[in-house]
């Protein structure tokens, strides 16, 4: 009889709750544990590339099978749960109701987890359709549709049942990334099965090297930025206690940015078989990118307008003014990489590799590391159980994507004006390949000097949040920081 009381209890008191807050938990657990798993790989893969022993002559172990399940690691499990964990958080707050299904959410968060063990078990073992960000064989890929389904439909129900007019601008974010990853999974993932693990693409030659950099380019647009542009919006005024700088602003980058990026992907495929208007279409929109990318990054920095001088003593604004930064850094970077003259000399160099993970470590990275700390202590009411860690993640990590990003910038620049040098007769100045990737060799332990030392921050990082949420940290009794009330 105890015991059923006890439930009914239980169910009163969870009927109760304004907003389920035990789904952004999970989600939340789930980030800090993907983030090690694929930071790890990260850096033995690029161990590997300095050092060859460190493939250990395995297939499963080489650069080849591991690469991918770093790139899906870090960017659907660590990003993918951060996503989660911001929109499941905020909408709620937004809309000023509970999910419109918690069944629905917890499907979304197993199915989801379950997707990327199924990603991490195929990838080692060679099962791949062999194409960037979109590795992933046929049966994972209908189970992401499935339950890609199942979060539209919580999140649109929520939005249907919101108890206030007016969607705020990170709303409007969370819906283009809800949507648009929906259309660019499905159209880039047709294809017809041949056996369990197997299946061919019905799109061929140029046609599906285009629409799989349609897919490839904005899956970073509409995965890796509107998303985090909408938690952005959130996280950044609430951990500076400050309103948006200009919310007129805001709905201009939200429209500019999503017209303009859909049209980006082409500049991949300079220099190619693709018709020359189409190379020269996805060049033009891409420049154009700067507008709208460098309106969002001046609206979130003068958010902080009246609040910078506490930017020095609170790690959780260091790294959202960082990672504001680095988005506005990266999506100058990137325009310019797409202008033919300096892509045929950045293409195919590290110096690709370096932009890439200034966006991915330095914007994505950083902006989720401040939204979790701050979260952390607002969700748990709990002080960080180490406070000063913060700081030193914050540092570790500053100086590791810089210390990376120099290397490969450097590495890639002496690539491809190497490759493209030529002697007085004006024949190739260095016709043997392995001369100039033997040059890369001191770039490569920088890069896994600057990896490691990310990583070392998000292992502390980890520690820290374990230790605050189950050690024995003290109660907060007020917010870290001045929030405001929810």
């Amino acid at each position: 009889m105890e015991q059923t009381t006890s439930s009914v209890a239980r169910t009163v008191d969870r009927a109760a709750e304004p907003y389920d807050m035990d789904i952004v938990k999970m989600f939340f657990t789930a980030t800090v544990v993907w983030a090690l798993v694929g930071m790890l790989v990260g850096v033995i893969i690029a161990l590997q590339l300095a050092w060859w022993p460190a493939n250990m002559g395995l297939p499963w172990t080489t650069f080849g099978r591991l690469r991918p399940v770093h790139t899906n690691a870090v960017i659907f499990a660590f990003a993918g749960n951060v996503c989660f964990t911001g929109i499941y958080h905020s909408m709620q707050r937004l809309l000023k109701t509970r999910m419109y299904s918690d069944t629905l959410s917890r499907i979304h968060f197993w199915g989801w987890q379950l997707i990327i063990v199924a990603a991490a078990v195929t990838l080692p073992l060679g099962m791949t359709q062999s194409k960037e960000y979109a590795e992933l064989i046929w049966p994972i890929d209908v189970a992401i549709t499935v339950i890609w389904v199942v979060f539209a439909i919580n999140f649109f129900g929520t939005i249907a049942r919101r108890k206030v007019q007016h969607l705020y601008v990170a709303i409007w974010f969370y819906m283009s990334f809800v949507i648009t990853i929906a259309v660019l999974h499905i159209v880039n993932s047709l294809a017809l099965p041949a056996t369990l693990f197997r299946s061919y693409p019905i799109y061929a030659g140029l046609t599906d090297a285009l629409v799989q950099w349609w897919y490839g380019h904005n899956a970073v647009g509409f995965f890796l930025t509107t998303p985090f542009l909408g938690l952005m919006y959130y996280y950044l005024p609430r951990a500076a206690d400050r309103p948006v700088y200009s919310y007129r602003l805001s709905i201009i980058h939200f429209w500019a940015l999503v017209f303009l990026y859909i049209w980006a992907g082409p500049h991949h495929l300079l220099y190619s078989a693709l018709p020359d208007w189409a190379q020269t279409l996805g060049m033009v929109f891409s420049v154009m990118l700067i507008a709208p990318s460098w309106g969002g990054m001046l609206n979130g920095l003068l958010t902080l307008k009246g609040a910078w001088d506490r930017v020095r003593t609170d790690p959780i604004l260091k790294f959202m003014v960082v990672a504001v930064s680095f988005y506005g850094m990266s999506t100058f970077e990137g325009p310019m990489m797409s202008i033919r003259a300096v892509n045929a000399l950045a293409h195919y160099t590290n110096w690709v590799i370096g932009h890439v993970h200034s966006g991915a470590l330095g914007w994505v990275g950083m902006m989720s590391f401040g939204m979790m700390y701050w979260m952390v202590q607002n969700i748990w009411k709990r002080e960080l159980a180490y406070p000063t860690w913060a700081t030193h993640h914050f540092w570790l990590a500053t100086i590791g994507i810089v210390l990376y990003t120099v290397a490969m910038w450097a590495a890639g620049l002496m690539e491809g004006l190497q490759w493209r040098a030529l002697n007085d007769a004006g024949q190739l100045a260095n016709p043997i390949f392995l001369d100039i990737t033997a040059r890369l060799n001191p770039f490569l332990w920088l890069r896994l000097i600057g990896g490691t030392m990310y990583l070392v921050g998000a292992v502390m990082m980890a520690i820290n949040f374990w230790q605050t949420i189950r050690g024995p940290g003290r109660q907060m009794a007020a917010a870290p920081v001045a929030v405001g009330a929810d």
